[in-house]
């Protein structure tokens, strides 16, 4: 009896182990046969969300960014946040220093009308959500109402579910919502199922001038009744036969009534609200599926497209869908029209930004290589801001020149389009644009948000002393007045100009920003080996303490800003007394940050560890996320493979609501970033004739990359990685289309010739 038994529970052991196989086979080819969107996580870090970090039913780049608000109250901390389980309203613009018409779907029967306009919030519970890239779904606990959101570009698009007859929609047109207040908010009823409108966005500190919405609203069915609530502002729209499916259109113009009803026409011109879900779901997941990856785990993939979804989410179109677009960058505010086709559609779309400010090692090479399409019109929009108000802007908002930031971040995009041979503009205007932003009298004069002066930058001293001095001696003009940080970021871009110069031969020019581009030697304190606050004496700051946050650095300290010379790495070496001290000095630096997980953390991190604000490379904002490529080009690419490897697992991996990028995600900034270290192709300048990649390894065993074929020879680019792993983090051996590297780089029209770009991978550095 006793072998029986054994036999018995061999058979039943083996039984189940297979069925499990089968079950986990099973498993594995469902999420094989994934769309990329469904791999999208939008909650991503949404703890921590900011006004325009999070939007889910969006179209890319799209006007309308429609999503759910749980706070309200300024540019940070607002949006949605994951952990507030209060809904204040569904708006329609999460944007750099804009939004816009807010809406609340109600039950009369379940709120006292005499305190509607202080009191129309409602809970609701995750358990009862879905949310994907164009798509929302909620319920509204305290009104018994399902609510289902998408949109087109420039039309939000609105289903609820009422479970009674007294369904209405109240529309909010007043008071603070986001990073704006909302002002001069007014509704008309101009026919029986029709509204029309607008507000004002009023001027904040980033964003000088009022900018203007226009909207459209349309029913299906008619609207019984219009009340102002107590305040003004707020609007009450009664709606006849409520009890059931309602839905709602609401169109966007930045110019005019008469072009929020052209958008609606143009864009939504049926009812068919299933049909748009799935319109939006299939464009985010053509640009989506430009990168396809394998070898992964789940949640590996799931990551990396979350990170490319972010990498174009946030920078919004302002243009109407007939070119029309607000001009506000001069005294007189205008309506213009842009250039359009042979057939009267406009030849790009006009866009509202943060700053490029660090871009260049983000978006300008992922949209450059991948979405060369969308790298054009935004320079295309970027010279028509020149053409429009004389200035190439680091940051528009509303058609508004903001001056975010500091410097002339715009160069490196548009110079790294241009080498890249993204030629669809006017380059001869492009490269006088830019250069005059380099001079007196444009942007680099500008310190962040210096709207009426133009001393703050210091840029006379950077060209008649060679540096910035700290502080700048006129005294306090706008923001992010460091001496060191912006005589850094000149010289940076001012050698990218030279870059531009020399291409279009304009050998003068060249040599002269060639000169300019040393400049950053000059806050460089050979005593203590790092760049230092140097007053207009030439008085070295005392006392310095070099992981200080904040102390003559923008958004870092001197430990992180030391090595913002990418355009000249082995110069700064040799300053520090040679390639082994400094690789020496960096890789010391990544160990330390190591144990504070390489980013400053959030605010709660900051508040009990008041250590990480003093880390001496951070991940989490742009001013040093380049350092990890920097050993490559000191002659250690191990020592890059490595810490690229690092701080992937560390920064740019898992799904949470509560984490994601652990600092500033600026408009795709560190999304883009991430997907980049994961495909393993970098950057460090990118605007030299035929700019050079570095390659790193790969999270994934292998990446097809589709070229867009109106802009590149190749069909797409393929990457195979062997051996890879965890711990095999090591190139031992690479070839490009059968022929053998000796470095780990490839030059753009190599890499976007086409080809299979193979890595053999190593748990140990060659």
């Amino acid at each position: 009896m006793k072998p029986l038994l054994n036999w018995k529970f061999y058979l039943f052991v083996s039984c189940c182990f297979l069925m499990l196989n089968v079950s986990c086979q099973s498993t594995d080819d469902t999420k094989k046969n994934l769309a990329y969107v469904d791999y999208v996580y939008p909650q991503l870090d949404s703890e921590n969300s900011r006004w325009f970090f999070f939007s889910s039913a969006c179209r890319p780049f799209g006007m309308v960014n429609l999503s759910p608000d749980t706070e309200i109250d300024g540019a940070w901390g607002s949006g949605y946040r994951y952990k507030v389980d209060t809904i204040k309203g569904f708006s329609h613009i999460h944007a750099w220093q804009l939004s816009g018409i807010s809406v609340m779907p109600i039950d009369l029967k379940k709120i006292d009308e005499k305190s509607l306009y202080k009191d129309y919030y409602s809970s609701f519970d995750h358990a009862k959500e879905k949310v994907s890239p164009g798509y929302h779904k909620l319920y509204l606990d305290r009104y018994d109402i399902d609510v289902e959101l998408t949109s087109t570009k420039r039309v939000g698009f609105h289903r609820y579910h009422y479970n009674s007859d007294n369904g209405a929609i109240l529309i909010n047109l007043s008071g603070q919502l986001g990073p704006s207040k909302i002002v001069e908010g007014s509704l008309t009823q101009i026919e029986p199922r029709v509204l029309e409108g607008e507000l004002t966005n009023a001027p904040t500190r980033r964003r000088p001038k009022s900018t203007k919405v226009f909207f459209r609203i349309v029913f299906d069915r008619d609207i019984r009744e219009i009340s102002t609530l107590k305040g003004g502002g707020k609007f009450l729209v009664k709606l006849n036969e409520s009890k059931g499916q309602v839905k709602m259109k609401v169109a966007l113009s930045y110019t005019s009534l008469k072009n929020a009803k052209f958008n609606l026409d143009q864009e939504l011109p049926h009812w068919d609200f299933d049909q748009i879900v799935e319109e939006s779901r299939s464009e985010w997941n053509q640009l989506l599926g430009r990168i396809k990856v394998k070898g992964g785990s789940h949640e590996q993939v799931q990551r990396f497209y979350t990170d490319l979804w972010h990498a174009l989410q946030g920078r919004r179109t302002i243009s109407d869908a007939n070119g029309y677009y607000p001009d506000n960058t001069t005294d007189t505010f205008k309506i213009k029209q842009l250039p359009l086709s042979k057939n009267g559609k406009p030849l790009f779309d006009h866009y509202n930004s943060d700053s490029f400010w660090g871009a260049q090692w983000t978006i300008n090479t992922l949209w450059q290589l991948v979405y060369p399409e969308i790298a054009e019109a935004f320079v295309k929009s970027l010279l028509q801001y020149y053409k429009d108000g004389g200035m190439v802007p680091r940051g528009p908002s509303g058609g508004n020149y903001t001056y975010v930031m500091t410097g002339a971040s715009s160069t490196p995009f548009i110079i790294g389009a241009y080498q890249k041979g993204i030629r669809g503009f006017d380059f001869e205007m492009a490269y006088e644009a830019l250069k005059k932003n380099h001079m007196p009298g444009g942007i680099m004069d500008k310190a962040g948000y210096e709207h009426k002066t133009k001393l703050g930058g210091g840029l006379n001293y950077y060209i008649g002393q060679g540096y910035v001095p700290y502080p700048i001696p006129e005294g306090k003009f706008g923001y992010h007045q460091n001496g060191p940080s912006l005589t850094l970021e000149y010289a940076y871009q001012d050698w990218c100009l030279a870059q531009f110069a020399k291409a279009l031969g304009k050998q003068e020019d060249y040599d002269y920003f060639m000169t300019r581009s040393k400049n950053y030697k000059n806050v460089f304190d050979p005593t203590t080996g790092w760049v230092r606050p140097k007053n207009q004496m030439g008085e070295w700051l005392e006392p310095y303490d070099p992981y200080k946050h904040g102390a003559g650095f923008s958004e870092a300290n001197g430990a992180q800003n030391t090595w913002f010379v990418p355009h000249d790495l082995e110069g700064l070496a040799q300053l520090m007394g040679g390639n082994d001290k400094a690789i020496a000095k960096l890789n010391h630096q990544f160990e330390e940050a190591k144990k504070l997980g390489f980013t400053i953390g959030t605010s709660i991190d900051q508040e009990h560890h008041p250590e990480y604000s003093r880390i001496p490379i951070n991940y989490g904002n742009q001013p040093s996320i380049q350092t990890a490529f920097i050993f490559q080009h000191l002659g250690r690419p191990d020592l890059t493979q490595y810490w690229v490897s690092q701080v992937v697992k560390t920064v740019y991996e898992e799904l949470s609501t509560d984490r994601g990028y652990n600092g500033d995600e600026d408009q795709g900034l560190m999304g883009s970033l991430a997907v980049l270290m994961k495909i393993g192709l970098f950057q460090m300048t990118g605007t030299e004739l035929n700019p050079v990649y570095q390659i790193t390894g790969s999270s994934f065993n292998r990446i097809e990359i589709e070229l867009n074929k109106d802009y590149y020879e190749g069909k797409r680019i393929v990457i195979e990685v062997e051996n890879n792993g965890e711990e095999n983090c090591y190139i031992k051996s690479a070839n490009f289309n059968n022929n053998g590297m000796k470095s780990y780089t490839l030059d753009h029209e190599q890499l976007v010739g086409g080809g299979t770009l193979k890595l053999e991978m190593s748990s140990k550095p060659k």
